[in-house]
């Protein structure tokens, strides 16, 4: 998949997931009708998410997109509905494409080297990627809701 695709792709799970996890809000809080919502929408929410936060690290990588960029990305996740106003932004400035350069070009140092190798093996990096990243999920379930991170 192409960097385009796969990053339009994530922004618009993101904008999903937000709407389910404030429908979930809205049936808890507003509604009384439990936290079943805020659970599935939560859970949800939050694995796509920290997809979204890892392919916009390799995608702004690979373009060479600059560490202010790359965090004004991340930033995007954290606004409820933020994703596409970015994406498209960043479609528009010509930062996206339709092929992963570091397959074909030399990396310039250690990130682009790593980046080089996780998308030179799309599919055994996608399975590390994918349990990286349901163990974070797990540890940050395991936690509980950011809420209650502090009390």
């Amino acid at each position: 998949m192409s960097p385009r695709r796969l990053y339009r792709a994530l922004a618009l799970a993101e904008t999903v997931t937000w709407t389910l996890l404030i429908l979930g809000m809205i049936s808890k809080y507003v509604l009384h009708m439990g936290d079943l919502g805020v659970r599935i929408g939560g859970s949800i929410h939050g694995f796509v998410f920290l997809a979204y936060c890892a392919v916009t690290v390799l995608v702004g990588i690979d373009r060479r997109w600059g560490a202010g960029r790359i965090l004004l990305g991340l930033a995007s996740a954290v606004i409820p509905f933020a994703t596409i106003p970015f994406e498209r932004w960043v479609e528009k400035l010509g930062l996206l494409a339709d092929c992963w350069r570091l397959r074909d070009e030399p990396a310039r140092g250690p990130l682009e080297s790593l980046a080089a190798i996780v998308l030179r093996r799309p599919v055994v990096s996608a399975i590390v990627i994918l349990v990286l990243v349901g163990l974070v999920f797990a540890g940050l379930v395991r936690l509980g809701p950011p809420t209650q991170w502090f009390s």
